[in-house]
C-alpha cells in the first residue's frame, strides 16, 4: 500500500467528518440543557410573534389574517437562516472553548473536512432548533409553513447557504483577531435582519438600502415567501437570484477562510487561538 493512502480517499474523508461530527453529538447525549437551549429560543420567538399575528389577524379581519401569516412564516424561516449560521460558528467556537483547535489540526483532517464537519452539525442544530418552532406554529395557531409545498425545502436551503457563508467568514474572523471577534457569532446576522426583508417587502425601504437588499439572499427568499403565500404564487426569479448570489456569498467566503486558516497555521495561532 502507498505510504499514507490510509489517510487519502473519500472513505478515510468521511470517516474525519464524521468523528468531528460525533464528539459533538455525544455532547448533547450527555447533555440534555443543550438539546433544550437549541429548541428554547426559536419556540420563544415563534410563540410572541404568534400572539402577535393573532392579535393583528383579530382586530383587522381576514386580509389581515393572511398578512399575519406572512409575518410568522418570516420568524420561522429567519430562525432557519440564524440557526444554521449560528449551528456553525458554535461548533468552531466550542473547539476553541475546550482548547481542542490545535489536537484537531495535527491530525489528518483538512480544513474542507473541518468545514463539512461543521456544516452537518449545523444541519442537526437547525432541525433540533426550529422543527418543534415549526411543529407548535401549526398546533397553536393553525400556520402551517409546509403548507407552502415543495418550495418551503428551497427556501430552506437558500437560507441555510447564506448562513453557512457568513459562518465562514464570522470564523475567519475569529481565526484573525481571535477571542475578540467571537461576538460575531451572535451579532453579525441579526444586523442584516433590517435589510433582509424578513417581516415586510423590499419597497418599503429607503433607495439607498433597497440597492443593499438586491444582494442579500435572504431578501430574495422572503419576498419569494410572501408572494406564495399572499399570491399563491411560486416567485421563480426571486429563488434564481437567491441561489445565485449564496453561491457568490459562499466562494467569496471560502476564499477568505482558507486565506485566514492558513495564515493561523503560519503564525501558530491554532495553538493559542481563545488562550
Amino acid at each position: 500500500m502507498r505510504h499514507g493512502a490510509s489517510h487519502s480517499g473519500p472513505r478515510a474523508a468521511a470517516r474525519r467528518v464524521w468523528g468531528m461530527m460525533y464528539r459533538h453529538i455525544a455532547l448533547f447525549r450527555r447533555s440534555w440543557p443543550r438539546l433544550l437551549e437549541l429548541a428554547y429560543w426559536p419556540v420563544l420567538q415563534m410563540v410572541v410573534w404568534g400572539f402577535v399575528t393573532a392579535y393583528i389577524a383579530g382586530v383587522q379581519g381576514n386580509i389581515a389574517s393572511v398578512a399575519a401569516g406572512a409575518l410568522l412564516g418570516g420568524v420561522l424561516l429567519w430562525e432557519v437562516a440564524l440557526r444554521s449560521q449560528m449551528g456553525f460558528a458554535i461548533s468552531f467556537l466550542e473547539e476553541i472553548w475546550s482548547r481542542n483547535l490545535g489536537h484537531v489540526f495535527v491530525s489528518p483532517l483538512r480544513p474542507r473536512e473541518l468545514v463539512a464537519a461543521l456544516i452537518g452539525m449545523s444541519l442537526i442544530r437547525t432541525a433540533i432548533g426550529v422543527l418543534p418552532a415549526i411543529g407548535l406554529a401549526w398546533i397553536l395557531y393553525g400556520f402551517g409553513l409546509f403548507s407552502l409545498g415543495p418550495v418551503v425545502v428551497l427556501f430552506f436551503a437558500a437560507l441555510m447557504i447564506m448562513g453557512w457563508a457568513i459562518a465562514l467568514g464570522v470564523t475567519a474572523m475569529i481565526l484573525r483577531h481571535g477571542a475578540g471577534a467571537e461576538a460575531l457569532a451572535w451579532s453579525l446576522m441579526m444586523g442584516l435582519a433590517p435589510v433582509s426583508a424578513v417581516f415586510y417587502p423590499v419597497s418599503v425601504l429607503p433607495g439607498w438600502l433597497q440597492a443593499l437588499a438586491a444582494v442579500i439572499p435572504a431578501s430574495h427568499v422572503f419576498e419569494g415567501m410572501r408572494a406564495a403565500l399572499l399570491e399563491s404564487r411560486i416567485a421563480w426569479a426571486q429563488l434564481g437570484a437567491a441561489f445565485a448570489l449564496d453561491a457568490v456569498w459562499l466562494a467569496v467566503m471560502s476564499w477568505i477562510f482558507l486565506r485566514q486558516f492558513h495564515a493561523a497555521r503560519v503564525r501558530g495561532a491554532l495553538l493559542s487561538i481563545g488562550e
